[in-house]
């Protein structure tokens, strides 16, 4: 059957080619994940210092559901099946942006900005509002498979702007196409996990599941991420 090296092939880079691959592209992955932390910690600060910050990042709506000691989640579980498709979509969405505003050089990198800047005030507002559990019980179990997502695909953007900017001894093509090659591959890899974070984030992220399970299972999640990503396809005498 045709389908049976195409199936294999797709098997043997998820298992190995990919988080070797992830492993040879760290440093941009590295790169977004501390522009990320970064302004998340700005945004933190901010809206800690000026709590009307948050009004005009977030908007009416959502602050008047935090004002209320609301989750603005809860109106997920009411639609499960629509909502993990919707959420799986979105996310999908902004990593592929990332990914294609690298040809841009500083799309990915405003993209990583406001994202980072975005958490870091939901945090802040709802730490203020004594909603801290509730948020962070909420986030943990997609979460660890969608920010490293989103880190990957921010990474993969930064990847291919570096194609771009920094030839070296290749032609400025060459250098985009190779860059690019990688680049792609590594958006890749995101897929499943953006896939598997949906679903979690539309059928058990927003249950009245208690906190501590939340908290294992992004806990084993995360971990089980770490071993894949760091410990996949290693080769006989690879550090």
């Amino acid at each position: 059957s045709w389908k049976g090296p195409e199936a294999s092939g797709l098997a043997v880079f998820y298992r190995e080619t990919y988080p070797r691959l992830f492993r040879e592209v760290l440093p941009p992955i590295l790169l977004a994940m501390a522009i990320f932390a970064v302004a998340a910690l700005a945004g933190w600060a901010v809206t800690s210092h000026d709590p009307g910050f948050a009004r005009l990042i977030l908007g009416p709506a959502m602050m008047e559901s935090i004002d209320r000691r609301e989750m603005w989640t809860d109106s997920v579980v009411t639609l499960k099946p629509v909502a993990a498709s919707g959420i799986t979509t979105n996310n999908l969405t902004v990593a592929f942006t990332m990914f294609a505003a690298g040809i841009t050089v500083i799309g990915t990198i405003w993209l990583t900005l406001l994202n980072g800047l975005l958490i870091g005030v939901v945090g802040a507002a709802t730490w203020r509002a004594g909603m801290a559990l509730a948020l962070w019980s909420f986030v943990t179990p997609h979460g660890v498979l969608e920010l490293p997502a989103i880190f990957i695909a921010a990474g993969a953007g930064l990847e291919l702007a570096r194609g771009l900017l920094f030839p070296g001894v290749l032609p400025r093509r060459d250098s985009l196409a190779r860059a690019g090659g990688r680049a792609s591959r590594l958006l890749m890899g995101t897929i499943p996990m953006l896939l598997v974070a949906g679903t979690i984030e539309g059928f058990f992220s927003p249950t009245k599941v208690p906190a501590a399970m939340k908290f294992a299972l992004g806990g084993a999640l995360f971990a089980a991420l770490i071993a894949y990503l760091f410990g996949g396809g290693r080769r006989v005498g690879e550090g």
